[in-house]
């Protein structure tokens, strides 16, 4: 494990941390490369568990941290949403790859990781996703009261919060603040029907309708936080992905919950992780 400092696609230093499989220290190569990208308000510490049981079955894994979070945080700059995929996950994919040439690149994408990733110019570079709980925001696609919650949220505490501290404060619930900058573009996108659609096509991203590898969706039955159709809508946002829903229940693992964060935590390593571990090693071949 060693922490490193990855380029932005505008050359702001992201904090990284770069997960070595036993092989390449003795100069041998990785068998293919994965980057983690984190959930909103996420730091990537939450993901090294994970990034060390692929490193050890012969992965190169990189974890970060998106622009103005964890120890990529901005003095006297703003961020926004959209480079959190257009200029970080860009870069973190292009650093590993030029790192390690040839080796193939998959991407593990938890909750945002998965939706900003369209904006990445070079997601070109990319074999195969795996997205844990990612999703469509449009606060519409909840079910029952949650809708009214999330409406709420985005229309009226995500933002007033972000305009009057000047940041979304997530530290208050263990997660990491939120530049108002990313705050009030996550909110906005969440209030139209077509989510981040608008933003890619006037920033003209290709990534959305040119990525056509496999893609397989986590979605968890107990994850209020994304439920099956805001799951089944973001697959859309990704037209030409050979694209699979996998649908899980606590009990189909024997846990009674997993929930939006639960996947990454060690108690699922001996079910959860070696099956995206076998899925990723099968793309990867």
């Amino acid at each position: 494990m060693q922490d490193v400092r990855v380029p932005a696609t505008d050359g702001l230093q992201l904090a990284a941390t770069l997960h070595r499989p036993p092989a390449t220290l003795r100069g041998g190569d990785p068998r293919a490369l994965v980057v983690v990208a984190p959930a909103t308000g996420v730091a990537r510490r939450y993901y090294r568990a994970f990034a060390e049981e692929l490193a050890g079955a012969g992965f190169a894994a990189l974890t970060f941290d998106y622009r103005g979070t964890g120890g990529s945080r901005l003095a006297g700059r703003e961020a926004h949403m959209h480079e959190w995929g257009e200029r970080d996950l860009a870069g973190a994919l292009e650093w590993l790859t030029d790192r390690f040439p040839g080796r193939p690149l998959l991407v593990v994408g938890h909750s945002v990781g998965g939706q900003v990733l369209g904006f990445a110019r070079s997601i070109d570079r990319v074999r195969a996703v795996l997205s844990v709980a990612s999703q469509s925001g449009h606060w519409r696609l909840w079910p029952g009261p949650r809708r009214l919650q999330m409406g709420l949220y985005m229309h009226v505490i995500v933002p007033g919060l972000s305009r009057a501290l000047g940041r979304l404060p997530f530290g208050l619930v263990g997660g990491e603040d939120l530049p108002a900058g990313v705050a009030l573009e996550w909110s906005r996108w969440s209030r139209d029907p077509r989510y981040l659609q608008p933003t890619a096509e006037a920033r003209g991203a290709q990534g959305y309708g040119a990525y056509a590898g496999p893609w397989r969706a986590l979605c968890f039955t107990d994850d209020w936080y994304a439920p099956r159709r805001a799951v089944e809508t973001l697959l859309t946002y990704y037209p030409r992905a050979a694209s699979e829903l996998r649908l899980v229940t606590p009990g189909d693992v024997g846990a009674r919950a997993i929930g939006h964060f639960g996947f990454f935590r060690p108690l699922f390593k001996d079910t959860l992780w070696r099956e995206a571990r076998a899925w990723l090693e099968e793309r990867a071949a």
